[in-house]
């Protein structure tokens, strides 16, 4: 029996005051890589600092963006694979910055957790740090929660929160008009979106996460899956500076209900399904899930992670923008007279 009279601390009570300390000086490396003009402070501090200035703005407007990784989480903490998810949590936020005419500078992450396993938030951190680096954005804060009671297991959650700058007068959509093409550039996979119907279809279909991917026999289910959310902020920035009219990060709602984001009053979009070709996991998804051609656009990227409205005179350029970052690139559709999306073939 323990006594009263003992003294209680926060270790016992669950929280680990010195492994969050060794996490952050494990994971400092990481963060520093990622400096970039601008960048005032490491890791470590009460607030992170960034100059403007210094980054090369005269008359900047900020834009702010946060967002996490949702449901995927569930399939790297069960299959112990976290060393991907934090470019997933930094694509879903520094994709959608750039769509508002943003250029990503700075990162903030918050990892919680019920017991902090120093190695395990090292490589979601470092995951973080990866996907800061491709994008241009420096990684200059964040905070570790130790929340005993609250997860259980090795489970984490994860948050993040990116501000980007752009020059006043550049906020994109503009000048999105009558006959721009539209240009839809490839994902790497299912993203960070749909992936408690994806666990459901998985849990109908009777198959774990260590079996050969049904679709890809070269990998594990679960690897194939994990496979990290495309970022497209370079091949954005080139395209914006070559005319481009209009961003649409194609995450939730799928073309459907993003790509309308874009578009002004007035004015639809006309999306040709035959204009690519939908990739094996959308394909396995469809036939084993039963899932109709409605809900997989509304559902999932279906092989189209972000879309450019773009001039014609500028499509060349805007084009050959993401295909220096290795992205693939489908002229898909025009924009017309209307509202929202309309179809045209087939996935």
């Amino acid at each position: 029996m323990t006594d009263k009279n003992d003294g209680l601390t926060y270790s016992a009570a669950g929280v680990d005051i010195s492994a969050g300390n060794d996490l952050v000086e494990r994971i400092k490396p990481a963060a520093a890589r990622t400096a970039r003009p601008g960048t005032m402070s490491g890791l470590g501090g009460f607030g992170a600092l960034f100059d403007l200035k210094a980054a090369g703005y005269t008359d900047p407007i900020l834009v702010a963006a946060t967002d996490g990784v949702g449901t995927k989480l569930r399939i790297a903490i069960d299959t112990g694979e976290v060393g991907q998810v934090g470019i997933d949590l930094v694509a879903m936020c520094v994709n959608d910055l750039v769509c508002q005419g943003a250029e990503p500078l700075f990162f903030l992450d918050y990892f919680a957790t019920g017991k902090l396993d120093t190695d395990s938030a090292a490589k979601v951190v470092e995951g973080i740090a990866e996907g800061c680096a491709r994008s241009g954005c420096a990684l200059i804060g964040g905070e570790t929660a130790e929340m005993p009671g609250m997860y259980e297991g090795g489970d984490f959650d994860l948050a993040g929160f990116a501000v980007g700058a752009m020059e006043r007068g550049r906020a994109l959509p503009a000048g999105v008009t009558d006959g721009d093409l539209i240009l839809g550039i490839e994902s790497s996979g299912v993203h960070s979106n749909g992936y408690s119907l994806v666990r459901r279809i998985i849990e109908r279909a009777g198959i774990s996460w260590s079996d050969a991917c049904p679709w890809d026999d070269s990998t594990t289910l679960g690897a194939a899956l994990l496979s990290p959310t495309a970022l497209y902020v370079k091949g954005a920035l080139g395209a914006m500076e070559a005319g481009a009219h209009g961003f649409a990060h194609i995450t939730g709602g799928g073309l459907l209900e993003n790509l309308p984001r874009v578009l002004p009053e007035g004015l639809g979009a006309e999306i040709n399904l035959g204009g690519w070709e939908l990739p094996p996991v959308f394909t396995w998804l469809r036939q084993e899930g039963g899932v109709s051609e409605v809900e997989m656009l509304r559902t999932f990227n279906c092989g189209i992670g972000f879309v450019v409205v773009v001039p014609d005179e500028a499509s060349a350029a805007a084009t050959a923008a993401f295909e220096a970052e290795g992205q693939a690139v489908h002229q898909i559709g025009r924009v017309g007279q209307g509202q929202g999306v309309a179809t045209v073939g087939a996935l």
